[in-house]
Order: C-alpha cells, then structure tokens, then sequence
C-alpha cells in the first residue's frame, strides 16, 4: 500500500478551506519551509529520478512540503514560484488510485475533483506505476502557462535533491484525454505530469 492508499490527511471544514469543487477537503500538515541542504548543493544534486521504491509511501508531511514547493504559499504572502504579470494562474493536482485532488496553496488542503483514477492515462512507461506521488499541472497552453509550470516542477526537482526523493517530469501522457477528464475550459490544458517518490535501492 503506498501514501496515496494511506492518505491519512485529517478532513477540514469546506467553508474554512474549500475552492468551490464541493468536494471532500482534506487538511494538510504545515509545511516545514526552514533547513535542508544549501540552494546551490541542490542545484548540482538535482537530477531525474525514474526508479522508486514501490514499498515506501511518501508521508503527509513530505507531500506538504512538495506540494508548498511547486505551488505554494510563503511567509510574505507571495507564491513559491513567478508568473507572469502575477496572473497566479496555474493549477495543480494531484492523481490518487481513488480519486483526482486540486491543491489549494493558500489554504494549504486538497479538494477532491472527483473519484477517477487517472493516473492510467499517464502511465505510458513502465515506471510510473510504482511512483506514490503524482502530480499534474495545468495552464493556459500558452508560452507563459509552460513557464509558471516549469518553474514549479523545477522548484520541486530541488526539494527532492534536498529530501533524497527521486523525481521526473513528464510529457509521455494522454494530454487530450486528461484535459477532458478535469473539465478544462478557457484555454485551459494540462501541460505535464510529475511522478516523486523515495529512489529504489
């Protein structure tokens, strides 16, 4: 069983920390956002990590703290990554065997989008079954929507080589079919797939 089957997360009030999905809402561990290793250590540690070891979930605390990465909230008010002309629009989710997550960064929780599992339609190489974290961005299918995206995959590339997670993004999905299954309108589209999980020994 890994830590999206574990998901053990404590569920909050929909009024104190919904985003208007009506779904289930569950409540996140505060990210820890002081220590781990040297921006520049990361820097020259971080690379792609395939390989995970399918028996070792990846804790709620952890997942807080990647999710804070790539699209959250820090002490001044500010997101964790620039977007251009601060529109702030890109979103993240996260895909479960039960059910689609949208992570809300300034509320710091997850609400759930609906109750497919989707991960399938990224599982184009053998790996990614085994990987406990998935994550999927979305923006406008615009040069500056791949930006913000890769900013914050890149964000969260840094926090792995901090942590000593493996991590990957991905292009190797079903973007039509996912775009659909999400309900994307307005030029929304997803961009990329994320796969973080502890490496395999």
């Amino acid at each position: 069983m890994n830590a999206i089957q574990k998901f053990t997360m404590v569920t909050c009030a929909a009024l104190a920390c919904g985003s208007g999905w009506g779904g289930e809402v569950k409540s996140l561990p505060k990210p820890v956002i002081t220590g781990g290793m040297p921006v520049m250590d990361a820097i020259n540690t971080r690379a792609s990590g395939r390989l995970y070891d399918a028996n070792k979930p990846v804790d709620d605390q952890t997942l807080s703290e990647v999710l804070w990465a790539a699209w959250g909230v820090n002490t001044q008010g500010k997101r964790t990554i620039p977007t251009a002309r601060n529109q702030q629009n890109m979103k993240l989710y996260l895909l479960t065997p039960t059910g689609t997550w949208y992570y809300d960064g300034p509320k710091n929780c997850l609400e759930k989008v609906n109750d497919e599992n989707l991960i399938p339609l990224t599982a184009t190489q053998e790996f990614v079954k085994d990987a406990p974290v998935h994550l999927l961005y979305v923006a406008k299918d615009d040069q500056w929507g791949r930006c913000h995206v890769g900013s914050a995959y890149q964000n969260v590339y840094l926090y792995a080589a901090s942590k000593g997670l493996g991590t990957v993004i991905r292009g190797l999905i079903d973007v039509d079919a996912l775009t659909a299954k999400l309900g994307l309108t307005g030029g929304e589209r997803v961009i990329a797939h994320q796969t973080v999980g502890w490496p395999e020994k």
